[in-house]
């Protein structure tokens, strides 16, 4: 998703995954529809990071054969963040279909 924190991306490059960022893929600042990154990610066998949680989900339970989604509250923690994510993503053989909740830790 276009808005999510490259910091959190590239702590997520670190811990060993791909990501693929939707301006590396040259449609970033483009108003490219959530259900085209969603497309697009599943063509590309991939999962959708994303921060914008209220519209993937609506996607998810509309659209539920796609490569995953990852929905996650805005962390500061970026770190942390990541870390959240990579425990997620390692706890699921696959990530096809499935709809991932990453929430910022309550203090």
């Amino acid at each position: 998703d276009g808005n999510f924190p490259l910091p959190v991306v590239e702590a997520l490059r670190l811990l060993g995954h791909d990501v693929l960022t939707i301006y590396e893929d040259g449609k970033g600042n483009q108003s490219y529809p959530d259900e085209s990154v969603l497309h697009d990610a599943t063509a590309y066998g991939r999962s959708v990071l994303t921060v914008n949680r209220k519209h993937f989900r609506r996607l998810h339970l509309h659209f539920s054969e796609h490569g995953g989604i990852i929905s996650c509250t805005y962390d500061p923690d970026f770190a942390g963040q990541a870390q959240r994510i990579d425990e997620i993503v390692n706890a699921h053989d696959k990530l096809d279909g499935q709809l991932m909740l990453v929430y910022r830790p309550s203090l």
